[in-house]
């Protein structure tokens, strides 16, 4: 069975519903115009997402996956539009996920990159000079570092296990800041990876932080080799938080039974 399945949102929402009544749920938008998704993404791409045929072993294609993932996107663009708006943390539970997705492939269970798209539509639309993504998934972005790489007024800032899939994020390079860290490396050090990356997002002085959060450096998850505790996904929250940064999360990676409560975690502590 695929990991990458329904259910990790649908527990993931029950459980944040029941947990946490007072908190504010809007559907995204019906869908996000193509002009929008030709920020990072090319026409060919577009138009493959309705073509069947498996992508790759891991991005099967199905019936509407252009629709999901479109909805995805529009989700990401309400959620950094809020955080523009209002300052208030902001976070979107949509799949597929994203930030493997390039300029024209899908891959890695991801079709359109939707804080790649969301960064350059806060750039374009709503005014955000300084725009920067701080991925902690265990992978690395690939996808939104080939999209923003080179692009002035936006930085790319990932902690990814290494060696992993996709097997990229090995050493920075201009505005693309990555920190690989070893498969069963010890917390303290991956947390302090983890500091010293957002400590260089918060340095750049964004108008928005795009974060993309993944919860599968968690050690349960069944598909890395990582060591973090769900305290240590509170302690993030936390971090973000205390940076008094307007910032929008999207949820990437994360596939342990334990999903709700990580997401429940970081958001909570977020959220102050």
């Amino acid at each position: 069975m695929r990991p990458e399945q329904p259910s990790r949102v649908v527990k993931t929402a029950e459980h944040l519903c029941e947990a946490f009544p007072g908190w504010t749920w809007e559907k995204p938008d019906d869908d996000v115009t193509d002009d929008v998704l030709l920020l990072a993404h090319t026409k060919g791409h577009l138009a493959r997402l309705d073509m069947p045929g498996d992508f790759d072993p891991d991005t099967p294609y199905f019936p509407g996956i252009a629709a999901h993932a479109r909805r995805s996107v529009a989700a990401a663009l309400k959620a950094s539009r809020h955080a523009l708006a209002t300052r208030e943390p902001s976070f979107s539970l949509m799949r597929p996920p994203g930030h493997h997705a390039t300029p024209d492939q899908a891959m890695g269970f991801c079709y359109l990159n939707q804080v790649a798209t969301a960064a350059l539509s806060a750039r374009v639309h709503s005014g955000a000079s300084r725009v920067a993504v701080w991925d902690f998934d265990a992978h690395h972005g690939n996808g939104t570092e080939d999209i923003l790489r080179g692009r002035d007024g936006f930085l790319f800032c990932s902690v990814h296990q290494s060696p992993c899939y996709p097997g990229t994020g090995l050493r920075s390079q201009g505005n693309c800041r990555n920190r690989p860290v070893p498969p069963h490396a010890p917390r303290l050090a991956h947390m302090q990876a983890l500091r010293e990356s957002l400590d260089e997002v918060v340095d750049f002085k964004p108008d928005l932080v795009l974060v993309s959060a993944g919860f599968d450096a968690y050690a349960g998850d069944p598909i890395t080799e990582m060591t973090l505790e769900r305290e240590d996904f509170e302690n993030l929250g936390k971090w973000l938080g205390e940076s008094g940064l307007p910032a929008a999360a999207v949820l990437e990676g994360g596939y342990s039974a334990e999903l709700p409560r990580l997401v429940a975690s970081f958001l909570s502590a977020w959220a102050g």
